[in-house]
Formats: C-alpha cells, sequence, structure tokens
C-alpha cells in the first residue's frame, strides 16, 4: 500500500505499515479552510487519531465538529498542550501562526504548521529558534513539494535535463483570487503582510527548491489595480471561503461584498538574486480567468516549462536547437494523478509528517526553506511599497541552518 492508498478514498494519508503500531493522538488547531488536513490524519486504527480540536470561534467549531466525531472540542489551544498528545496541526489564519506554534514547540509537543512559518522574518526567526532549543519535532506544510508537477520538475533537473540551472520563471495566473484572497482576511495587510508572502510563499519556496538556493537580493512592483475599485464590502465577521465560491463571479469587477480591508496588492512582479548566482523571476496576477502556475527552467542545456500545472498537464523539455518557436519541445512528461487534494499534494505531505513523527523518516519539507519564503516574500513586499527599491534578504542564524540540515531530506 502506498501513502496515498485506501480503500474508501484517494485522501488517505496512511503508511505501509500504520497498522502496525498504536494510534498516534493527534490535535487540529485552527478550523477553517486548512483543516482538512486534519481529517486526512484521521484515520482511527490505522496509525493516527484526532481526538481534539480547537478554534476560539464557535461558529467553527460547531461547524467542524460532524468532520472529527471522535475528538473534544476546546476554544484554547492551550488546553491541547495539556493532553499528552503525540503531535499537534496548526491550521489557523496565518498571524495567529507564531504565537501558536511558539506555544506547541515550548510544550515539547511535535508541530506541523501550515504555512507560511510566520508573517514577519523576524517571527519566522524565533520559530527555528526555539525548535532547536528544545529539540521538537517541527514540520511545516508546504506541500508543493509533493505536488507531482513540481517533484516531476526536481527529478528532471537532477538527472541533468537542462543541465546547471541558471534562471527560473514562474507566472501564477491566480484567477479564483477574488473568492480566495480578497472576501477574507487574506486582503487586510495587517494579518498577512502581503500576498507576495501569504500567496507568493509556496512558488518562492518551489523556486528555491528547484534553484538550489535561496534569495539574498530582491526588488519588486505592484499594485491594487482592480478589487480597490470595488466600493460594496461585507459586514464585520467571518465566514468560510466555499460559503461564497463560485465561478460566477465573472469579471473580477463583479465581485462584491469584499473584506472591510483591502489593503494588499492584487498584481505584483518580482525580480530575485539567489546565492548561488541563480536569477530568477516571479509574477503574480489575482484577476485573471485561469487558475494556474507555470514554471520555466532554463539551463545549460535546455529549457523545461510545465503546461498545465495538474493532472493532464505536461512538462515539455526542449534540448536541441531550433530554427523558430516549437510547441512541442523536444520531451514531453505527464503530470502524474496521485489522487487526493491539491494534487496529491496533500496526502503525501500529511503522511510524510505522522512519519516523521514517527521517526521513520526525515522531512522534505524545511523549516528553514519556509523561513527563506518567509524573509523573500517581506523583503519583496517592503520594497513593492518602496517603488520598487532593492532590499537584502537577511540570511537565517547559521546554527539553526546547522540544526536543520540534519533533520530534513536533502
Amino acid at each position: 500500500m502506498s501513502v496515498t492508498d485506501r480503500r474508501d478514498g484517494p485522501d488517505a494519508a496512511v503508511t505501509p505499515d500504520a497498522r502496525a503500531v498504536p494510534d498516534l493522538r493527534l490535535g487540529v488547531i485552527g478550523l477553517g479552510a486548512r483543516a482538512g488536513l486534519g481529517q486526512l490524519a484521521d484515520r482511527p486504527g490505522e496509525g493516527s487519531a484526532v481526538v481534539a480540536i480547537c478554534d476560539p470561534d464557535p461558529v467553527h467549531l460547531d461547524r467542524r465538529r460532524p468532520d472529527f466525531p471522535r475528538a473534544t472540542g476546546y476554544s484554547d489551544h492551550r488546553a491541547l498542550l495539556e493532553l499528552g498528545l503525540d503531535a499537534v496541526l496548526v491550521t489557523s489564519p496565518d498571524w495567529t501562526h507564531e504565537d501558536i506554534a511558539a506555544d506547541v514547540l515550548e510544550a515539547g509537543v511535535a508541530l506541523f504548521l501550515e504555512k507560511p512559518i510566520a508573517i514577519t522574518t523576524a517571527g519566522a526567526d524565533r520559530l527555528l529558534a526555539i525548535a532547536a532549543r528544545t529539540d521538537t519535532p517541527f514540520y511545516v506544510g508546504h506541500n508543493m513539494r509533493h505536488m507531482p508537477v513540481v517533484t516531476l520538475l526536481r527529478d528532471l533537473i537532477r538527472q541533468g535535463a537542462v543541465g546547471e540551472v541558471k534562471t527560473i520563471w514562474c507566472r501564477h495566473f491566480v484567477g479564483h483570487g477574488g473568492d480566495f484572497y480578497f472576501r477574507d482576511w487574506h486582503a487586510d495587510r495587517r494579518l498577512v503582510t502581503g500576498l507576495l508572502l501569504q500567496k507568493a510563499a509556496h512558488d518562492l519556496d518551489v523556486i528555491h527548491w528547484l534553484a538550489g538556493g535561496y534569495t539574498r537580493r530582491v526588488q519588486a512592483f505592484g499594485d491594487l489595480m482592480v478589487y480597490g475599485q470595488i466600493a460594496d464590502r461585507r459586514g464585520p465577521g467571518e465566514a468560510l471561503m466555499p460559503d461564497w465560491w463560485t465561478l460566477d463571479h465573472w469579471p473580477p469587477l463583479a465581485q462584491t461584498r469584499l473584506n472591510p480591508v483591502v489593503d494588499v496588492e492584487d498584481v505584483s512582479l518580482v525580480n530575485l538574486v539567489l546565492d548561488n548566482g541563480v536569477l530568477a523571476a516571479y509574477q503574480q496576477c489575482h484577476f485573471t480567468p485561469d487558475y494556474w502556475r507555470n514554471y520555466t527552467v532554463i539551463g545549460t542545456e535546455g529549457r523545461l516549462e510545465n503546461c498545465g500545472d495538474g493532472p493532464g498537464g505536461v512538462i515539455r523539455l526542449w534540448n536541441r536547437r531550433h530554427q523558430g518557436w516549437d510547441l512541442e519541445g523536444d520531451a514531453v512528461f505527464p503530470i502524474a494523478d496521485p489522487g487526493g487534494s491539491h494534487a496529491g499534494a496533500d496526502p503525501r505531505l500529511i503522511a510524510e509528517f505522522l512519519d516523521f513523527v514517527r521517526g521513520r523518516a526525515l522531512p522534505t519539507t524545511s523549516p528553514v526553506g519556509a523561513r527563506e519564503a518567509v524573509a523573500t516574500g517581506c523583503a519583496a513586499t517592503d520594497s513593492l511599497r518602496a517603488g520598487g527599491e532593492l532590499r537584502l534578504v537577511p540570511e537565517p542564524d547559521p546554527a539553526a541552518v546547522a540544526y536543520f540540515a540534519q533533520r530534513t531530506r536533502p
């Protein structure tokens, strides 16, 4: 049985010999859109069971109770730390990550923290330091390191398909941006810093992972070009994205009932210089009609580019000279469909976390990499809001880098 195999559904997260060991006792803190990760881990009798859930909002707590029928509900996350749990999954809103994670790590409870690790560089560095000092297992949920499009790109790069990587470009068409990021707290920079951190943390981490280096210099431009024109706003109170998401919200200016505060940029362009000399570019737009990511990786011996980023898509390789434009490329690699949410990444993510907690495997996701994505996003946001001024990305504490190097898969 693979990590995504299960008789009753593709979103399972069961390791090959999970039934041979007692269930890990898990808690889930934060019951919004990403609490579904906790459901993947809730497999009583198969290696892990969610026994406690927590959200300070009673509406969210009551709404999620049927999803975790064996779990006791709490309004204060600190109560979970007194239960002797084996691990906690934190899937709360971004601005709460740092303080909740700090409490979990200080308690010595193995932690899964949804990305971003924090909304400031200082906050991310704080968590790395606590995890190292307490020697607590720490896993950050950068699920794109498990997406087939990304893992296939990385495999091809490691096999030498393009020679030595010299530049990487990513275009992110966020076709659901109005629904996903401008109707709730994501639109408020006080709670996310900006979408070059909140949304781009995924792609910045992928760029770093594919390039084998981290950003040290950054320049960015951006603006609130479309959603800032919409005056219709909802009243106070939190809601859940699935309640309002629909493809009928088109064109973007037809959106209504946006978040009371909308002050994050809806389009941005970023130039990156990595510590190994690789040059990269990232572009993000929240009012496109389509929703996907396009990565281009160019090396000394060829170019890779994905056409589609999920099942049914392909990665094309150009590694011979051409007279002009060639649509097909010199080789085509289909993107796999392992089944499960986020193109199969979420079940793999949770399975790897559970194996990490059991001491069976080192993680693919890296807390240092998560920190570097946040630090780059913060610096890029600062550059953007300063009219494109060059910004340096501060380096992490070498002691933290050395600590996590021994606890992350190369």
